[in-house]
This record gives C-alpha cells, structure tokens and sequence, in this order.
C-alpha cells in the first residue's frame, strides 16, 4: 500500500505533463484566434502549399542548370564564417542562398496550415496529419539539400531530395483536394460528400493505380538520367558514369506505358458515368503526360537547352500534381462534412 499522503499523491497524478501542457496552451490559443471551420483562408493556405512545392523543384532545377550547386559551398552556413551569401559568391551565390531562402516561405505556409487546421484536427485527422506531414517534410528537404553540399552535388543524394519534393507535392494535391471539397460542401449545405463523386469500375481503379506507380518508376528513372547527363549543378559535381543513351531509353519506355495507360484511362472515364471532377483530373493527366513527354523529346534531340530543361523541371512538378488526381477521384475513401452521427464516431 503506498505511503503517499493523500493530498501529495492527487497532486502528483492530476499534474499535466510538459507535452499536455504544451498542446492545452496550444488549443486554448487555436480556440481563440484560428477558425472552427474550413474557411477562404484554409483554402488558400492549400492552394499555396501546392504552388510553393511545385514551385521549389522549379527553383532547384534552377540552381543546378545555372551551376549554382555549390553557390553556398558549405551548410547549414552559407560560407564558414556566415549563414548568408557574401558579394565575393557573385550570381551564383545569391541563387543557392536565395533557394535556401524559399524553405523559410514553404516552412510558413505549412505551419500556418497547421494551425488554421488545429480545431479540425479531432474531427478531420486526415487533413490535419496530411498539414503536419507537410510541415516535417520541410526540414526533411532542408537536411537532404545541406548533405547533397557537403557531398559535392553527389547525384544519388540529388535524385532523393528532388523525389522528396515530389512527394511533398503530391501531399499538398490531397491537402487540397479535402480542403476544397470541405469549402465546397459547408458553402452548398451538404453533407457526406465524397472525393471519389462519380462512377468507378475494377478497369478505371486498376488503371488509376498503374498511372500512379508507373509515374513513379518514370520519376525514379529520369534522375538516372539527369544525374548522367551534363547538369550536374557545378563544373566539378560527380556524375554518374552510365552510358546516356541507354539509361534515357530505360526511362523512354515505362513513359510509353504511362502514355498508354493514360489514353486507356482517358477513354474509359468519358465513356463512364463519371463526374466533372473526374474528367477533369483525367484531362489534365493526358495533358500532362503528353506536354511532358514532348519537352522530353525536344531538349533530348537539341542537346538538353537549359530552358527546356527547366520547363522538364516544372512538368515533373505537374505530373505528380495530376497522377495524384487520378488516382485520389478513382481510389479515395475520404468524405467531406460527415454527417454529426459519422464525426462523433470519429471522436
């Protein structure tokens, strides 16, 4: 039997940890100044998640083709002696800082975010931990970029940071297609709205989900070509000593399979009872795919243009934007507004 006086024992359990501290001052502040609801704001936030994501690939093409890889020779310093770029650096060291720069902007939009999202978290945990995933991301990509500094642009450690930025933006693509839905739904009254909003079969499931994997594989292959291929971001990066020809055929044929598999999708969803939001997400990949893959063809056959390369940079982006559509309107089980029944059983 404990010989702990009475008093001294309640005080000991009923004393909230740190932690529960911490999220008690964060929900009486979320209670106070963030929304209780998906509001213009939310949306917002949502729609510049996705464009920032999209948007730092573009910006870190950018740095590579211009040679400015290593315009901060150091990290997390810009120089040994300093977090930001000296006039000694030139041009190449304002593009590498100001690249730096830009996780500081995507950094808060995601916690803003989150916070907007805080008094949603109970009652829509997807959303909220799809925000929060997006807000660890960040300092992901951050750790990523300063190791590819510290090993010289080495092109393995290239290719990870440029995937996980491609997985960031296909984080935001669902963020705000939940978001949008919620506006939607609280703005036309409705309940139990769902991002699956049309008719699906075994066909356009299966094929939604090879669009995606295969798009994924197509990623993966295209940084095996990038890092062969002559923009290495410095004069002196490494780069991979495989034959170009062959590794840029290797990443040419699963490309056909998406074509392929895109048209199929294409022509089975307007011949469906699909929604408008379906159709759209399959024109869009069509348009994606084939925009992508023209540009590929074209800086191939003119000796790789740095401007070419850099719209690539962005299709990359666009691609992951609308292979996340497709397979979130043909595979998603997420419902916006539940019905009060359905949000007090997720409590």
């Amino acid at each position: 039997m404990s010989n702990t006086p009475g008093p001294l024992k309640d005080a000991l359990v009923e004393r909230p940890s740190p932690w529960r501290r911490v999220i008690n001052a964060v929900d009486q502040t979320a209670d106070r100044f963030m929304p209780h609801s998906f509001t213009k704001l939310t949306l917002g936030l949502a729609v510049a998640s996705l464009i920032s994501e999209i948007g730092i690939i573009v910006t870190g093409g950018a740095v590579r083709l211009t040679q400015s890889g290593l315009g901060c020779p150091t990290w997390p310093r810009c120089t040994p002696e300093s977090f930001t770029n000296t006039p000694e650096m030139g041009v190449h060291g304002i593009i590498e800082f100001g690249n730096r720069t830009l996780t500081f902007v995507l950094a808060a939009i995601a916690l803003a975010m989150v916070m907007v999202l805080w008094n949603r978290r109970r009652s829509h945990p997807q959303v909220f931990w799809i925000a929060v995933g997006l807000l660890l991301g960040i300092p992901g990509q951050a750790i990523i970029g300063g190791i590819t500094v510290l090993t010289q642009l080495n092109p393995w450690v290239v290719a990870f940071h440029f995937l996980l930025s491609t997985v960031m933006v296909s984080f935001a693509t669902l963020m705000l297609n939940r978001v949008s839905l919620e506006v939607r739904a609280q703005r036309e009254g409705r309940v139990n709205l769902p991002v699956v909003d049309g008719e699906t079969t075994t066909w356009s499931r299966g094929l939604a989900w090879t669009i995606f994997v295969i798009g994924w594989v197509v990623l993966y292959l295209g940084t095996i070509v990038t890092g062969t291929g002559p923009h290495g971001g410095d004069a002196d990066a490494p780069r991979h000593g495989f034959d170009p020809l062959i590794v840029t055929r290797m990443h040419a044929f699963p490309v056909y399979l998406m074509v392929a598999a895109t048209v199929l999708f294409l022509i089975l969803v307007l011949r469906m009872n699909s929604s408008a939001s379906q159709r759209r997400s399959a024109w869009l990949m069509f348009a994606a795919v084939i925009l992508q893959g023209v540009i590929g063809y074209i800086q191939h056959f003119t000796g790789l243009p740095i401007g070419l390369v850099l719209l690539h940079m962005l299709g990359s982006g666009l691609v992951v934007w609308a292979m996340t559509l497709v397979w979130d309107r043909q595979r998603s089980s997420y419902i916006a507004n539940r019905s009060t029944e359905d949000v007090r059983s997720t409590r």
